[in-house]
Formats: C-alpha cells, structure tokens, sequence
C-alpha cells in the first residue's frame, strides 16, 4: 500500500500543476509570427546594399552598362541582353520583396510602439522611422532610375492593390524629395536609433541627416533638365541643411569576412572560382591617355602596361588586365555615396546655376577625393591636376564632358552612379559594342519592365508602357532629357 501511494503523490502533483489550456501546443516556436523592427531593417538594408553592389549578371549589369567592366567568354549582358536572364525581374523583386516591404513592416512595427513610448523612447522610435523614410527614399529612386514610372501609391500592398498602378515617375521623384526632407528635418541628432543594427552608420542621426540631403542634391540636379526652378530650389535646401563633407562621413557598408555576409564582390570574382570579368577597354583607355595614377588601384598590369578587354566580345582572360584583389576583399564596403560625388555634384549645381561657388574648385575637390581614397600619393594627385587634359580650364569639351569623364573614372565600381551620370551628362561618349542583342544601336537608357509584370499586372504594365511609348531599353526615362 506505502508503495502505491509514493507513486500515486507526484501523479497527483503533476495533473495538480496542469491548466485546462492547450491552446499553446499549436505554437510552433520555430517559426515565430512575430519579429523586431530592428530585425526587419537590418535584412533590408544589407539587401538594398547587395543589390547595388554585387556583379552577378543575375542580378545587375550597370558596371557593364556604364563600360567600366566587360565579360569574358559570356558577353551577352555587354551585348544588352536582359531577358536571358531575367535581369529587370531580379532587380525589381528585390527592391519590392526583400527592401521595401521589410521596410515597411519595419516602419509599421515602430508606429504601433509610439503609443505610450516614454519621451526618450519615442525620441529613439521617430529616428528610426526617418532613417527608414530615407531609405525607402533612395530604394524608390533606384526604381525610378532604372525603369521609369514604376508602383509608388498602392504598392507593398497586396490586399488592398493585388495589381498596383504604374505612377508617374517625375511626381514620385517630387514626393521622395518631400519624405527626404521630413526625415532629415526629423531626426534628433541628440538620440539614438538602430545602434548596430544600422550597418552603415550604426544608428547615428547626423551622418544620415548628411545622406539624405546629399541624396536630395543629387535628385534636384537630375530634375534640373525638366524644371529649372524645382531644381534651383531643392538643391539649394539640400546644401543649406548641410550635405558630406570628407570621405569619412560616406555612406558605405563593411561586410564581414566570411560568407553569406561577405561582400558580393568576392562571392562573384573569388568564391565562385570563375574568371567572368575583365575592365573594359573603353574605360583602360582612357586612364591610359591621362596615364591616371588610380591604374594601378583598379587594375593588374598585362606584359608591363593596362590592358582591357574588349567591350562587347569574347575575351581570352589571360591576355588582359585583371581587377586588383583590392575590391576582391570579402570585408570590402559596399558604397552608396562618397565625398567625392558630392563634389561632382556641387560643381555640375554651380555650372547648372543651381548653387554659388566656383565649379572648378569642386572639381578639383572632387578629383582630389577619389584619388586620396584610392590611396595615391600627393604628389601624384597634384601632378595630375595639373595636367592640361585634366585641368578644368584646359581640358576639353564643356562642363559636361569634363565633369561627365571625370566621375565616370571616380566611379568605377560604382556601376549604377557611373550609368546614371552618363545618361544624365551623356559623357562620356560611349559607343555600343559590333554585336548588340537585337540589333540595339544606342547604350541603354532603361531597364525593360519584367517579364513577370505582363502575367501578375498586365492591365498597369501595359498603360505604363502605352505612356511610356515602348518598353525599349533605348527610350530615355523622365528626366534624361537630352
């Protein structure tokens, strides 16, 4: 009997102990229904970054686009092919799906948090969500840039606009300049934010307060072909609420040293054992003409001088240069503004009549940063500002050439700004390759919409194209004027 109750006592405890609910047994703990906002911007943001940086012709080509870099033996993507690999699919996708919607989310988590926040909390809340404005800024312009009208108003919203319109893209450049301007008047430079988890700036306001005033310069100044007086004035706000101003406070992601957070860079050049990539001959010649002193920076020697490949063809990828290990680093930072854009920019505002000052200065200015960030010596940086092929009183051409070729040399490995100044200024004067994917004859201006738009929203797809004219990759967006 004494042995039947020991073991009946802890039965009885145990069911004793128990609650009539179980309706936490249908949790599955290993997929949770909630998550941070922190979290949410963390993978956005490291996203958005790869994007812009990687080489992968899966997922961009603008380094191609821009002739900085040409491919070996697969040249389609140089010959303007996009559809092969469904470029503007990828591109799209990852803007939409895997930045802006985790943006968004990010955002709405915060929103509920406000309610009852105490004062230094709320302060910390409102930066983050203008950090996020920011950046949902720049990732909305990237999609204009590239194709033009795009889903702005009902887009991320699949419930309520499972098929979204297609908005105008200059009046979704005017209302990005509006939610930058917000963001950077919002931020509270004494508070904090995302701290780490911000892996650009580690939460701190001022230097996103910097980037987005100088993202707001540089859109004004993209505007200036199609609304002088818009232009004049935004990019005068944007310089009086303070913009970059030195190399340290550029707007750059470190990656870490092993994969899968290593810089894409060297998951396309190193890890995948392939020889994919050369620099083009269209860019090596020109920095063998000014015998520019960031050759040896960007470059491998071949038989004791610079050697591109052929833009557009097959290349043999042994009787070229090669890119140095510099960028093949897997901590390498991606880079989505320097000081020395800034630059360029202020000298293009005083030469648009946008902004006071001397163009000059800031081009040297501008010359003089991406030199000194590439590592060259003084001397060599003052000697090459002397020269009458440099010098922006004898080099040739007009301002736009001048200033065109010069940040299109800074912006190597920068393929998206190096594009996008080239259709801006239309220097330099690049010429398309002897074989082009379907006959195309004029570097392209655009990405074609996806393909996976005309199958999920044909009706907005098609009224965007019937505005835009055609869905070529030649028809020039809103404002690429001439």
């Amino acid at each position: 009997m004494k042995n039947r109750l020991l073991i009946l006592i802890p039965l009885l405890s145990l069911f004793a102990s128990c609650s009539d609910d179980i309706t936490g047994l249908n949790t599955d703990t290993k997929r949770p229904t909630y998550t941070e906002a922190n979290y949410l911007f963390t993978n956005a943001e490291h996203a958005m970054v790869d994007q812009v940086t990687s080489t992968s012709v899966n997922f961009n080509v603008f380094r191609l686009f821009a002739q900085q870099w040409t491919e070996v033996q697969y040249p389609q993507e140089s010959q303007y092919d996009l559809t092969g690999r469904t470029i503007p699919d990828t591109h799209w996708a990852t803007y939409y799906r895997d930045v802006l919607r985790d943006y968004k989310e990010a955002k709405n988590i915060l929103l509920d948090q406000q309610a009852g926040a105490t004062p230094e909390d709320l302060a910390v809340i409102n930066n983050k969500i203008a950090i996020i404005d920011i950046l949902t800024a720049y990732s909305y312009g990237i999609l204009v840039d590239t194709f033009g009208d795009v889903p702005y108003t009902e887009a991320l919203d699949i419930v309520a606009f499972p098929q979204p319109k297609y908005d105008d893209a200059q009046t979704i450049y005017k209302d990005l300049i509006v939610k930058l301007t917000a963001a950077s008047h919002a931020l509270d430079t004494d508070a904090g934010s995302f701290g780490d988890a911000d892996l650009i700036y580690h939460g701190d306001a001022a230097s996103w307060t910097r980037f987005a005033n100088s993202l707001r310069l540089r859109m004004a100044i993209n505007m200036d072909d199609v609304d002088h007086a818009y232009a004049t004035t935004e990019a005068a706000a944007a310089v009086a609420d303070g913009l970059i101003t030195s190399s340290a406070q550029g707007t750059y992601m470190t990656y870490a040293a092993t994969q899968p957070n290593a810089n894409p860079l060297y998951v396309d050049l190193v890890a995948s054992g392939r020889f994919d990539f050369l620099p083009a001959d269209t860019f090596v010649n020109r920095l063998n003409a000014l015998s520019d002193p960031r050759r040896p920076k960007y470059f491998t020697e071949f038989n004791g001088t610079y050697k591109g490949g052929v833009y557009g063809a097959l290349n043999v990828y042994d009787n070229y240069s090669h890119l140095t290990p510099t960028i093949q680093d897997p901590t390498y930072p991606g880079v989505l503004f320097t000081y020395s854009e800034v630059q360029f920019l202020l000298a293009e505002a005083v030469e648009r009549g946008l902004v006071g000052g001397t163009a000059a200065d800031h081009y040297n200015a501008a010359i003089t940063a991406s030199l000194q960030d590439w590592g060259v010596a003084a001397a060599d940086i003052s000697a090459y500002l002397a020269r009458t092929d440099v010098a922006y009183a004898t080099a040739a051409g007009t301002w736009k050439q001048k200033i065109g070729e010069q940040s299109w040399i800074s912006f190597f490995n920068r393929g998206f700004e190096a594009w996008t100044n080239y259709r801006r200024l239309d220097f330099p004067a690049l010429q398309v390759p002897a074989v082009t994917y379907g006959d195309i004859t004029a570097v392209p201006k655009r990405y074609s919409y996806p393909n996976r738009e005309q199958t999920l929203n044909s009706a907005s797809l098609e009224a965007a194209v019937a505005k835009l004219g055609n869905n070529a990759v030649t028809t020039k967006i809103f404002w690429d004027k001439f």
